[in-house]
């Protein structure tokens, strides 16, 4: 009788131990996500009234990236709600290209924002077409744009103009301190 209680007690034993160690061992560990490489390949300085293309080579983990989401957003200096957005289209080896004319003299920007794998990336390069009169060429100012696109970002359906009037309140406190 004492063995055969000592077998009802040690076998259930046995199996749950077994079970615990399958289960730990079979997770795997989480990985990070790998940094999202975008390089913008697009000219600094371009022609008026002539096609550019907006380009930026997308890699991960030293490998090409053929299946981003690339949007190239261009607005000119001071008029970034005046910007529009074209979707980039990948013509070989993790490159996109969209295309532009700039029809006027002027300052503009560009964001490469990109999305891979659940990393996003969005490098800004200066372009500048033609040959402006730099002393017209209003002053970007990069705080209110970083605001404005983070309200934007988190808040897609809302009046772009509560950013302004926010960055607007900002620069008042900063001058009456």
């Amino acid at each position: 009788m004492k063995k055969w209680l000592l077998a009802l007690v040690a076998v259930p034993a046995l199996l749950v131990g077994c079970g615990e160690k399958k289960e730990s061992t079979a997770l795997p560990e989480p990985q990070e996500p790998q940094m999202l490489e975008v390089q913008i390949l697009t000219p600094k300085e371009v022609a008026i009234n002539e096609t550019v293309e907006l380009t930026a080579q997308v890699e991960q983990g030293g490998k090409n990236i053929d299946d981003a989401d690339v949007k190239f957003e261009v607005w000119e200096s001071g008029k970034r709600d005046e910007g529009q957005t074209i979707e980039g289209k990948l013509e070989k080896d993790g490159v996109y290209k969209a295309e532009t004319k700039f029809d006027h003299d002027g300052v503009y920007y560009m964001y490469a924002h990109t999305t891979a794998n659940g990393v996003h990336n969005m490098p800004k390069q200066q372009i500048t077409a033609g040959s402006p009169d730099m002393t017209k060429v209003l002053p970007e100012d990069e705080k209110a744009n970083n605001n404005s696109m983070d309200h934007n970002m988190m808040d897609h359906g809302n009046d772009k103009s509560e950013g302004a009037e926010h960055s607007d309140h900002e620069k008042s406190e900063k001058n009456h301190n």
